[in-house]
């Protein structure tokens, strides 16, 4: 019987990633962003010992060019695995994603990195739907095989390039009373708009944030002005106390969601390989209920005025109050 379940992280533990890596009879399709975990490594390559067939493929470096997978590829080679580099055809691949036996297939925000399995606010998608599961290998076979595929709204699951923005957009449109919206950057302005006239409109929209000092230099002035355009119009910024933010997650009048790796961010939508699921199952809907309304009860406003983004920014990024022009 197909069905789909969800893992959230750091309350759940990763057993489910392991149960299918170490069940796994013919087949897995890793495709990964940051691939570090020494118990994960350890598994897939039992997996391989066994006689599964395991095809990893790994973001080859970040857009700063720092490369975090290089020693986990030569672990895995040496084990006798089929690694690639993800398809150069996009900017980065930060899609997550793994099929086991060509049945089970995993729509995550985490990287398979120790911390995104025990520190971060994380997601994870588990689905058994053909067409689904389908899907998720069709990006794979393609990306593996250097041919495009970007496939379009009618797709089942939210693609980049592709549906991503289309699809994100349209669950923001239609929301009637309440959005909740975990994500690391709020950069893009389609995406913004939509926020605002969420807001303008009467849905309360709750948005949760990393502070402004995690964004990247480069990316300092789309990233703070995009939280002070929706703070400017009424919508609560917050930041996770105790917790890392790391899932991307939007949350729709408590009964549908979009979980999976994109960033709200013109990157994210345009020029990165980025994987995302649309779900209604009751069951998981009531689960994130839950999960949004106690991260939201366990966070603190951010402080975007001109004082609080000085305090926030000082001696951690240079020149940050001429880049934004603060007093």
């Amino acid at each position: 019987m197909s069905n789909r379940s969800i893992i959230i992280l750091p309350d759940d533990t990763p057993k489910l990633i392991f149960d299918a890596i170490n069940n796994a009879k013919i087949s897995l399709k890793i495709k990964m962003f940051i691939f570090s975990d020494p118990d994960l490594i350890n598994s897939v390559i039992e997996a391989k010992k066994r006689g599964v067939k395991v095809q990893v493929m790994l973001n080859p470096a970040r857009r700063d060019g720092e490369e975090e997978n290089n020693l986990t590829r030569k672990t895995l080679e040496n084990a006798g695995i089929e690694v690639k580099d993800s398809n150069p055809d996009f900017g980065i691949t930060h899609e997550k994603s793994m099929v086991a036996d060509e049945q089970t297939a995993f729509i995550k925000s985490l990287n398979w990195a120790t911390k995104n399995l025990n520190l971060t606010r994380d997601y994870a998608i588990i689905t058994s739907h053909k067409h689904e599961v389908e899907e998720v290998l069709a990006g794979f076979d393609n990306d593996w095989n250097r041919q495009k595929y970007e496939p379009d709204d009618n797709a089942h699951l939210i693609w980049c390039r592709g549906n991503g923005r289309e699809r994100i957009a349209r669950l923001i449109d239609g929301a009637n009373h309440s959005l909740f919206v975990q994500n690391e950057r709020y950069q893009d302005s389609v995406i913004i708009e939509r926020l605002v006239r969420a807001a303008v409109r009467g849905v309360k929209v709750h948005v949760m944030a990393l502070p402004p000092h995690s964004l990247k230099k480069d990316k300092l002035v789309e990233g703070v002005g995009g939280l002070r355009i929706m703070d400017d119009v009424g919508i609560k910024v917050h930041k996770i106390k105790h917790l890392k933010l790391h899932g991307k997650m939007l949350l729709a009048d408590g009964n549908r969601a979009i979980i999976g790796s994109i960033n709200l961010a013109p990157g994210s939508f345009d020029d990165r390989r980025e994987l995302a699921i649309e779900i209604h199952d009751d069951e998981i809907i009531e689960r994130l209920h839950k999960v949004v309304k106690h991260d939201w009860n366990n966070s603190v406003p951010l402080d975007l005025t001109d004082e609080g983004l000085l305090s926030d920014l000082q001696d951690r990024i240079e020149d940050a109050g001429d880049k934004l022009a603060l007093g």
